[in-house]
């Protein structure tokens, strides 16, 4: 628990974390803290405006929170794929930070299901903001070792937190904020058996 007290005590002061989830290592902050949420996107070389980050929840009682009434099917869906490597596209409401503004109006809500990544939010009180760690490499498209993500960002995070090898394969994304679901991303999960 000292350990945990450390991360949120960090992401709380507008530090940035690494940890892991039920894919790939994540790259996070605070998504309250505007200074953070910048120098993520600088470390991803992309613009505030520019940049798609998805939040990390404990579960789906704070999704209210952040976006619009969510209908009924579609509530159905992420209750039965969460946790898991989901990550779902939902209508923003004015509660996100203005900082998470853009012309799409729209916010990714992921509940991983991943202990340590819940549990710093439990801890923080609110949701993280969350991109994957990439690899640089053209072949590879994300660093699974944790020691060699701390060797690769240990100069530019607060923490890197060890959860073992992280996976090759990122959430699958689904854009909930038409009418129906529609896949962005084929990802690890597979939405086919939630669906039917």
């Amino acid at each position: 628990m000292r350990k945990m007290k450390q991360v949120v005590d960090c992401l709380r002061n507008g530090g940035l974390v690494i940890y892991p989830t039920d894919t790939v290592y994540g790259l996070g902050c605070d998504i309250f803290n505007k200074d953070a949420v910048e120098k993520i996107c600088r470390i991803k070389g992309v613009k505030v405006d520019k940049m798609n980050f998805s939040f990390i929840c404990n579960d789906l009682s704070h999704i209210s929170d952040y976006t619009t009434s969510v209908d009924n099917p579609t509530y159905k869906l992420m209750k039965a794929c969460l946790p898991g490597p989901f990550t779902f596209i939902l209508k923003a409401n004015n509660s996100i930070p203005k900082l998470f503004k853009n012309n799409k109006k729209t916010v990714g809500i992921r509940v991983p299901d991943n202990n340590i990544a819940r549990m710093i939010v439990t801890e923080l009180g609110n949701p993280i903001i969350t991109t994957s760690v990439h690899h640089e490499d053209d072949i590879i498209d994300y660093i699974t070792d944790p020691n060699a993500i701390y060797e690769r960002y240990e100069n530019l995070v607060d923490i890197v937190i060890d959860g073992g090898m992280g996976g090759y394969h990122p959430s699958t994304i689904i854009d909930c904020s038409g009418d129906e679901p529609i896949i962005l991303r084929e990802g690890i999960g597979n939405i086919d058996d939630y669906l039917k």
